[in-house]
């Protein structure tokens, strides 16, 4: 009787396989929920930098501008244009000068006069919609500006895009 031998059985082996294996499991599982959480919070991220900075930079140059040029500008659709007048970014012998804000391969540019145009958007950021509108703010004449900028989702997992939809109104200086 005192020669029974000391081990595990079949059955305890089992039994702690199988827990091994469900505690695995709760910890990639959760580790691949963070990754995905990681990811959708950096498409949001992106997208909403993105589409802020562009918007800022926007109504910087309109509060800025002398006035709208509206030979060269497009209102009420998508892709609208901008086009400023401005004294601003002024080579000599000249008075004024005019900047442009459009979009190009999915990208918001903009475009000084006389130099190449710098896109404002990411690689990673798609405009999906530019409207400008002739509006009155306070009865001052004021342009709308309607911007969403997608994040281009490389894997086309839904989880992992983001849209962000921004609006704003700004008037030149010169109201």
């Amino acid at each position: 009787r005192g020669d029974k031998k000391k081990g595990f059985t079949l059955i305890e082996v089992l039994i702690y396989i199988a827990l091994l294996v469900s505690i695995l499991l709760v910890i990639s599982s959760f580790l691949i929920w963070i990754t995905r959480a990681n990811s959708k919070i950096k498409a949001m991220v992106e997208a909403t930098d993105n589409t802020r900075r562009v918007m800022e930079i926007i109504n910087y140059e309109i509060r800025e501008a002398k006035g709208v040029y509206a030979p060269t500008s497009i209102f009420n659709s998508h892709p609208g244009q901008l086009s400023l007048e401005t004294q601003k970014y002024i080579s000599t012998d000249e008075k004024n000068t005019y900047i442009d804000f459009y979009v190009s391969a999915g990208k918001i540019c903009l475009k000084k006069e006389a130099q190449s145009p710098i896109c404002l958007t990411s690689e990673r950021v798609e405009v999906k919609n530019l409207i400008f509108r002739q509006v009155l703010a306070n009865q001052i004449p004021s342009i709308e500006i309607n911007l969403t900028g997608d994040y281009k989702n490389p894997s086309g997992i839904s989880d992992y895009g983001a849209s962000v939809n921004l609006r704003s109104v700004a008037s030149p200086r010169s109201y």
